[in-house]
């Protein structure tokens, strides 16, 4: 197995005999780091960010409980299973342990055995959890990241366009006339047009700075990162021609056509609002795009008198 594919296992303990002999057992399944100053646990925690950490409870200067409390007070860090080292025989530490966030116990002398099958249990756990995590930010249909995905990346997406002055563009994207094509074609149908498109936006959309989301429905949310309004209202074009042109495939060798109207809306330095307010001027575009005919590109003006 390539290191790179291994889960990781971080070792927060004082003594490096202790730490010489996880290592042995267990770096033929895991990549394995150490830390023997527990003061810098947290801060190594939160750049590597393990898979699951070994704390060992006795430390000098910061012991076991005042460092998983730390780590639970982390926003990186907070969710990531600790399992104590102890070779404390007692219950009332056990139990202040598991009280303050503790995933297991493993004690001392170590048994390889037990040792690995208490991390696989935590890995196995982390695995499936991050499974379930990732179906909930999907959409089945489309296989394109849902709403409360593309939320999650507008908030990161803003900050750093805050941070450094950036623009930011944001693309409401509609089916055209999509119910009649459904009450025309049917709703398996229908979903085969939905999955046409999206792979049309993730043909033409693929910048890193690129992120198409499924909104709901019909409708479709693109967010373009450092991107201006000259250079979104081309990539939206470039969208919609792509759609226009696309044959969706049906039954009995059978194509069907369909098109997409768009609204686009551009945060530059010096605006004022809020990501909210950048998707209501994408919404707005959008509908004045399906008000002059559909099957087109609008921007939101944020001064139309001028």
């Amino acid at each position: 197995m390539n290191q790179q594919d291994k889960n990781s296992v971080l070792i927060v303990d004082d003594e490096k005999l202790n730490i010489i002999a996880l290592t042995h057992i267990l770096h033929k399944e895991y990549s394995v780091h150490a830390v023997i100053d527990s003061r810098e646990a947290v801060e190594v925690a939160e750049e590597d960010m393990p898979d699951v950490i070994l704390l060992d409870v006795l430390m000098p200067e910061m012991d076991g409980y005042a460092v998983i409390a730390a780590l639970k007070k982390s926003e990186k860090a907070r969710d990531i299973p600790v399992i104590f080292i102890t070779g404390l025989d007692s219950i009332d530490s056990e139990e202040k342990g598991l009280a303050l966030g503790a995933a297991d116990y493993i004690t001392r002398p170590f048994s390889p055995a037990i040792v690995k099958l208490r991390i696989r249990n935590q890995i196995k756990i982390l695995n499936q959890f991050r499974i379930i995590e990732r179906i909930s930010m999907f959409d089945q249909l489309t296989n394109l990241p849902n709403r409360r995905s593309f939320e999650g990346r507008l908030h990161a997406e803003w900050g750093r366009a805050l941070r450094e002055q950036a623009p930011i563009s944001i693309f409401m994207i509609d089916v055209d006339k999509f119910k009649n094509y459904n009450d025309v074609h049917g709703h398996q149908q229908g979903d085969v047009a939905l999955q046409s498109v999206s792979e049309i936006f993730c043909q033409t959309l693929k910048r890193p700075g690129d992120f198409v989301a499924r909104w709901g429905g019909e409708e479709f949310i693109a967010l373009l990162a450092n991107t201006n309004l000259v250079g979104a209202l081309e990539v939206a074009e470039r969208v919609r021609r792509s759609v226009e042109c696309m044959e969706i495939p049906g039954p009995c060798s059978l194509t069907t056509k369909i098109t997409v109207s768009i609204g686009v809306n551009t945060r530059t330095q010096g605006d004022s609002g809020t990501f909210d307010t950048l998707i209501a001027g994408a919404d707005a575009a959008l509908y004045d795009a399906k008000r002059k005919g559909r099957n087109r590109v609008c921007y939101f003006k944020k001064n139309p008198k001028n």
